[in-house]
């Protein structure tokens, strides 16, 4: 290797006055491969080299590689990311351009790179003698990049020498003309694929010739202003920044928070929403007062839903006005990948098609493809392009299908996307970082550790459960207290801090349980084996023992990591059966039966302190083995067991967090949950109050007791629905940085604990496992790393952690939708529910048995007639029809059937039995299941998680 150097040299004046010369080095080599297997100059230092010449195309029939630069890799990675293409030349400029333009772009390329099969081989050229240039004076970074682009090519072919041709791929027409000028051969990805022959690699392009045509027509929207006009705007206080949010019910209305300002500003009609996208971080002007207005109580889901001149202009005008404005701008957009179906199209041999997203905020998009008969019945993804000032809708190009429409796997990968949860196998470079399978406990894992082996430690979790987090032990001292620990598994001995695995767990977050699969954060070699802490088995923990006074009264405490090997595993009931068998008598039996007695103790000491004792009807399926569909549902048992694991969980979750931040004030993870405000509440009291029930919401104590003296003698579920409405009142739990606030904002509301984090499952979750070092490092059992005292790091990871952590039980609530989706295919059954408010033209009802919430109209529905008729008392909350009087919390009897007959919403159609209501119940049906006539089939039945009903699991 020889080693060329060159060198610039600067001249700087300081703030003293001194004269400072600063000399740039750059080293450049000559024993940089150029990748390719035939070529026999260069040693390939272990690489994968680019293996053989791209396929034969009829545009360009040469032998060849391709080298792209970096706009085809930033507006067309989705192409870039289809199996045909393969060995591709990434030069290092272009990958660090990109790294500088747009980081989700780079992480896509990176994976495209990472996967050897598909031979992108990044030929670094910067550092390579024959390939490195200067910058000129007077040139722009975009001139210089395009130009070392060029250089690197024309050096490819000619160092190749003609065996094969290297062809330049790009989109800049003035860069493509230079290419061509020099004799290097070139040619833009579209015309490229074109020679492919290729229908599904062409829809995959970015919808450029859209664009062009586009522009021809008549604008729609009014501009939107510069960046630099923007930027003014904002600082002279005549623009407002804020998040776009778009209306579920309604596509021409929206609202847009602003920081700083009491009510979120209210966007309605097309030529004010200005093609904001949902998440959009917009630019708005406030428009004059006299122009402010009000949400309109109107349901249209596009253009197909307006009569002619019908516009909001002729809602009635609204007796309460809200700050109103105009979007002047896009900031930042939020575009993504979205989910959907390809609407039906009646013209034959058509290519342009509207594609239909799942979520319902974001707008129709307008694609071109050749494979619409293909296409029609099947999930697709599909990304946004642009949004011309000319174009009703965005236009966007094909990415991929997911499978046939109402298919479990189809509908479970649109869950997933949806909700923003990475499930993507884990990388090469991930696995590279686990141990052998084989691998067992050595003597020097065992340093500095604590021997439990021999203490009755075992595990209660729910049938099924192969992730083990936690292990219990209680066993007596001589002096009349007890011992009492809590064993977690000790995830961080295989997670490293700043390796892949961690880098990886980190941007996943969480563990997310759908109904019959689980997407790991962490590999399944450790989620499911080497730290689970399953039975008979030595496993590597982090212990919390107390010593326990026989009122579980903690005398001291100890934090150590530890082995442990537990002697049994076993699921809630049968932890129970043994607690509950007078007749065992063995040591896990008694160990237990105290457990459960401090359990008892110490949850009624949280409620004696404020704790509340919420509400949420969750529910499990009992599913066929082999075709995973649901065979029927059953509301979760909870019992002494479950309680007892749970307050264990707590106490350890409370004592880490002290100890934590003790030693770290500055840079501990804590989760706090704050005290909603009271309008928060005004819904729920109100509707209390209708019953003679009086609510005190002034502390979580008062509400507490409030929920405890609420019990109806003629409505045993009464309590319980007061419980699942108030859940919904609270705010949402999250993670931050102990240092970002004061220690009155710690306060845990729902649990009144002054100071809380998570440590008990770090095999699920990631803030765990920042927990754990932080005790680690407590304890002298590891070392600080920089990341772990880097407060700005710490809170920017906690917000990932609250966005994953929020998506995941959303991802976690539509699988259950959608399996109940799935289970009614077919049926029709008859359910006692109860009211959870009374709307203007509807009830909305629960369904204990199913965990659902669903619509129960009053009112006909577009296109239908009804003989019966509701009048709606605001003041009381009540509907009433003759003498028959709807209230919340009122029982009722319900028909549940599937509506399949949107193809993109499948949804639950809720029927009234009994009160019976001339003209508007339905009868009771004889058998609890019924076949639904084959006319009312359709045979493609999507699941979709935002349609009706909603499936609730709120948790603090």
């Amino acid at each position: 290797m020889t080693m060329k150097v060159t060198s610039k040299t600067f001249i700087r004046k300081t703030k003293r006055g001194n004269i400072l010369k600063i000399v740039r080095e750059h080293y450049l080599r000559d024993d940089i491969g150029c990748g390719s297997k035939i070529c026999k100059k260069c040693k390939h230092n272990n690489e994968r080299p680019l293996v053989k010449h791209q396929s034969i195309n009829k545009d360009f029939p040469d032998k060849h590689y391709l080298l792209v630069d970096t706009n085809v890799v930033l507006h067309q990675i989705d192409a870039l990311e289809d199996e045909t293409l393969k060995n591709v030349i990434i030069l290092q400029t272009v990958l660090e351009e990109v790294k500088h333009l747009s980081h989700s772009v780079y992480k896509r390329l990176m994976d495209i790179i990472g996967n050897y099969s598909r031979s992108f081989y990044v030929f670094v050229n910067v550092y390579h003698r024959d390939t490195y240039v200067e910058r000129v004076r007077g040139e722009s970074p975009n001139d210089y990049n395009d130009r070392m682009i060029r250089v690197a090519t024309l050096w490819y072919n000619k160092h190749l020498d003609d065996k094969i041709k290297v062809l330049l791929l790009s989109s800049d027409e003035a860069s493509k003309a230079k290419a061509i000028n020099e004799g290097i051969p070139t040619m833009s990805l579209e015309q490229y694929i074109s020679g492919l022959n290729n229908v599904t690699l062409t829809d995959k392009l970015s919808n450029r010739s859209c664009m062009v045509e586009e522009t021809s027509k008549e604008p729609i929207f009014p501009p939107h202003l510069t960046p630099a006009k923007i930027h003014q705007g904002i600082k002279s206080g005549k623009l407002m920044q804020g998040t776009f949010f778009a209306s579920v019910d309604n596509f021409l209305e929206g609202n847009v928070f602003v920081e700083g300002q009491e009510k979120n500003i209210l966007i309605q009609g097309r030529e004010n929403l200005n093609r904001a996208i949902n998440g959009d971080i917009v630019a708005i002007q406030m428009l004059p007062e006299s122009q402010w207005s009000a949400p309109a109580n109107l349901v249209l889901a596009d253009y197909d839903d307006l009569d002619l001149e019908n516009d909001l202009n002729t809602v009635e005008k609204p007796k309460e006005k809200y700050p109103t404005g105009q979007v002047v701008g896009i900031i930042r957009k939020k575009w993504r990948q979205y989910c959907g179906i390809i609407q039906h199209s009646l013209v034959e041999n058509a290519t342009r098609h509207l594609f239909v997203p799942a979520e319902k905020k974001i707008p129709k998009i307008r694609i071109e493809t050749r494979q619409y008969d293909k296409l029609k019945d099947q999930r697709v993804i599909v990304s946004i392009d642009t949004w011309p000032r000319t174009s009703r809708y965005p236009l966007g190009h094909f990415v991929r299908s997911l499978g046939k429409i109402g298919e479990r796997d189809a509908e479970n990968e649109v869950i997933l996307l949806e909700h923003d949860v990475p499930h993507s196998k884990f990388s090469d470079e991930v696995l590279g970082c686990l141990p052998k399978e084989t691998w067992t406990i050595s003597a020097t894992d065992l340093v500095g550790r604590k021997d439990f082996r021999d203490l009755d430690i075992c595990s209660v979790d729910p049938p099924g459960c192969t992730d083990i987090d936690d292990a219990l032990h209680c066993m007596p001292l001589d002096n009349g207290n007890f011992q009492v620990g809590v064993h977690i598994a000790d995830v961080t001995h295989f997670v490293k801090p700043g390796t892949a695995i961690d880098l990886e767990a980190s941007q996943r977050a969480t563990t997310v349980y759908l109904t019959g699969r689980r997407i790991d954060m962490v590999p399944g070699l450790l989620s499911s084996n080497l730290c689970s802490l399953r039975g008979g088995e030595e496993r590597l923990a982090f212990s919390c023992v107390w010593e326990m006074t026989p009122n579980a009264e903690i005398v001291n405490s100890t934090y150590t990591k530890s082995v442990i090997k537990s002697k049994a595993a076993m699921t809630y009931d049968q932890a129970q059966l043994i607690i509950d068998d007078q007749n065992q008598d063995n040591s896990i039996a008694l160990g237990l039966r105290q457990l459960n007695k401090f359990a008892k103790i110490l949850k009624k000491r949280r409620i004696e302190a404020g704790a509340l004792v919420l509400a949420s009807p969750e529910i499990r399926f009992l599913v066929d083995s082999e075709t995973r569909d649901p065979l029927d549902v059953e509301v979760k048992q909870i019992k002494e067991t479950n309680s007892m694991v749970e307050e264990f969980m707590l106490l350890a979750n409370v004592e880490v967090a002290k100890k934590i931040y003790s030693d770290f004030p500055e840079f501990a993870v804590l989760r706090r949950h704050p005290k909603p405000p009271p309008s928060n509440f005004e819904s729920l009291i109100k509707a209390a109050a209708h019953l003679g029930v009086e609510l005190n919401v002034d502390t979580s104590r008062d509400l507490a007791n409030s929920l405890d003296k609420a019990v109806k003698l003629d409505n045993p579920f009464f309590n319980t629905m007061l419980r699942i409405l108030a859940t919904r009142c609270m705010l949402q739990a999250i993670y931050f940085a102990s240092g970002t606030k004061t220690y009155d904002e710690f306060l845990h509301y729902g649990l009144a604990a002054p100071i809380y984090t998570h440590f008990t499952s770090p095999i699920r979750r990631y803030a765990d496992v920042m927990v754990h070092r932080l005790l680690a490092v407590s304890v002298a059992a590891n070392n600080t790393t920089p990341e772990m005292l880097d407060k700005r790091k710490i809170e920017a990871l906690c917000q990932t952690l609250n966005t994953r952590t929020r998506m995941s039980a959303y991802a976690e609530r539509a699988s259950v939708a959608l399996n109940t989706h799935i289970f009614f295919r077919g049926k029709i059954r008859d359910e006692e529910g109860y009211i959870l408010y009374v709307r203007k033209n509807a009830l909305q009802i629960l369904i204990p048995k199913y965990g659902l919430e669903g619509t129960l109209f009053l009112s006909p529905r577009k296109g239908q007639l009804q003989a019966a008729t509701f009048t709606y008392n605001e003041e009381e909350q009540t509907q009433r029809c003759g003498e028959i009087v709807f209230r919340t919390f009122d029982p009722v009897s319900i028909q549940l059937s599937l509506d399949s007959s949107n193809v993109q919403h499948e949804r639950i159609v809720l029927k009234l039995v009994k009160p019976e209501i001339p003209n508007f119940s339905v009868p009771s049906i004889t058998a609890s299941t019924v076949a639904v006539q084959e006319s009312q089939k359709n045979p493609h039945e999507p699941c979709d998680s935002l349609c009706e009903p909603q499936l609730k699991k709120a948790k603090i």
